[in-house]
């Protein structure tokens, strides 16, 4: 995870959370096709298509897990958030990111969030917050399917962190488009299958045996996710409303953060 921080006032003191209107907090989940913010204090999840209007027609600023244009994701964030916030103090933010190109990702998001006047900025895998979202235990391995509309991730997760992840830039947005289903099943199977065959600490193998937890709006479609559990020879478990899971984990993430003394500015 990592975190950018800007300085604020040593007179500032914090309130109970979710009461300090000085530190107003917000998880994001900047999906392909949809957006999801958690906004402290308010207990509820926004939950909206990922476009913005530029003046010339709708454009998608994020496309199969990238940040395509920076701007037009911060416009978006704007319209969508710039309004709901406290007039005094600047909010803590928590950001998912996928795995894989995480770090293009993060950079292009961490500007785009600046649009909300942030004093920190935090981001999260997003298999990680998912993980988070669903109680699991970190300590023991753990695999992370995570089927949304245009990508998809498998992510191994050991004491927490990240061990292994494959990606494909298929999700349930194709199956409009005449893809089999079953075309998700089988790459979520190979993805698995490559980790097994790579992998030489037997985490993979042991995970398995635990089950695997399914995040991701197409842990909701049976006909994507009806095989995985005899294609992949593992019990497949869905987390609670798996399609806001990764944003829940981002919330809870950000709780913890405001009663860090870093949140303070002490460190």
């Amino acid at each position: 995870m990592t975190t950018i921080r800007h300085p604020r006032p040593a007179s500032v003191r914090h309130r109970h959370w979710p009461l300090c209107r000085r530190c107003s907090g917000i998880a994001l989940d900047l999906g392909s096709a949809r957006t999801r913010a958690w906004i402290a204090g308010r207990g509820m999840v926004l939950d909206v298509p990922t476009v913005t209007f530029p003046g010339t027609g709708a454009v998608y600023p994020i496309q199969r897990g990238t940040i395509v244009d920076t701007a037009g994701t911060a416009r978006m964030l704007d319209r969508l958030l710039g309004h709901r916030l406290p007039r005094i103090g600047r909010p803590l933010v928590v950001v998912t990111a996928p795995v894989l190109d995480g770090i293009a990702f993060r950079t292009a998001a961490r500007t785009a969030v600046e649009v909300l006047r942030p004093r920190a900025v935090l981001t999260v895998p997003g298999a990680r917050a998912v993980a988070l979202a669903a109680g699991a235990d970190h300590v023991r391995p753990l695999l992370v399917v995570d089927i949304g509309a245009h990508l998809t991730e498998v992510v191994l997760l050991a004491d927490g962190a990240v061990t292994d992840a494959r990606r494909t830039a298929l999700g349930t947005g194709d199956l409009s488009d005449g893809t089999a289903p079953g075309l998700i099943t089988e790459a979520v199977t190979g993805m698995v299958t490559a980790m097994l065959r790579q992998d030489r600490t037997g985490l993979t193998r042991t995970a398995l045996r635990r089950g695997v937890l399914l995040a991701g709006g197409g842990a909701l479609r049976p006909d994507v996710t009806r095989e995985l559990p005899d294609s992949l020879g593992s019990a497949v478990q869905p987390v609670s409303s798996p399609h806001t899971a990764a944003v829940r984990g981002a919330a809870g993430l950000l709780a913890s953060a405001h009663h860090h003394p870093s949140a303070d500015g002490t460190l």
